[in-house]
């Protein structure tokens, strides 16, 4: 990921935030921001952002929410998460694609093209967002290849846009 920019920030309206917010706990199944928050959405170079109280929280890809890094971390969901062992970890918070080695566990409701979260195995905390590969038990049986393809991790760009 070169650089973020942030383009066209705007304050999104009450039914924006409930739809939105909707459509976050029926996938991670915990509950988010509200409406009584102020939540804004802003363009990105790579995907959408969402601000919750001037950090972002969310991101929007190819018209599909999920949680940032730092969203996970606040939220605590449990559901499309992709555990890698210890070995992966250095390599996941570079930036690099997870190989299906690395992976321990995954949560069976992930097919392919649904957006994912990897966190390690020790600590279980959130090390990246990416786009499952393949299916959960295909990852699951640690075949060879690409499984995740990274989109955005605690070491980024987008991480570091809220310090």
């Amino acid at each position: 990921m070169a650089g973020i920019r942030v383009r066209k920030r705007k304050r999104m309206r009450e039914k924006e935030i409930k739809d939105l917010k909707g459509r976050l706990e029926d996938l991670f199944g915990v509950k988010v921001f509200t409406e009584k928050n102020v939540v804004d959405f802003a363009e990105g170079s790579y995907f959408d952002f969402v601000f919750v109280d001037n950090e972002v929280l969310g991101m929007i890809y190819e018209g599909k929410p999920f949680l940032t890094v730092r969203g996970l971390l606040k939220y605590k969901p449990e559901s499309y998460a992709v555990t890698v062992d210890m070995g992966a970890v250095p390599y996941v918070v570079n930036g690099a694609d997870v190989m299906g080695p690395g992976i321990v566990d995954a949560d069976p409701r992930i097919e392919e093209g649904n957006m994912v979260w990897i966190r390690d195995v020790r600590n279980r905390a959130p090390l990246a967002v990416g786009i499952a590969m393949r299916d959960s038990s295909s990852m699951i049986s640690r075949e060879k290849g690409k499984a995740i393809r990274i989109l955005h991790t605690v070491s980024d760009r987008l991480w570091k846009l809220d310090e």
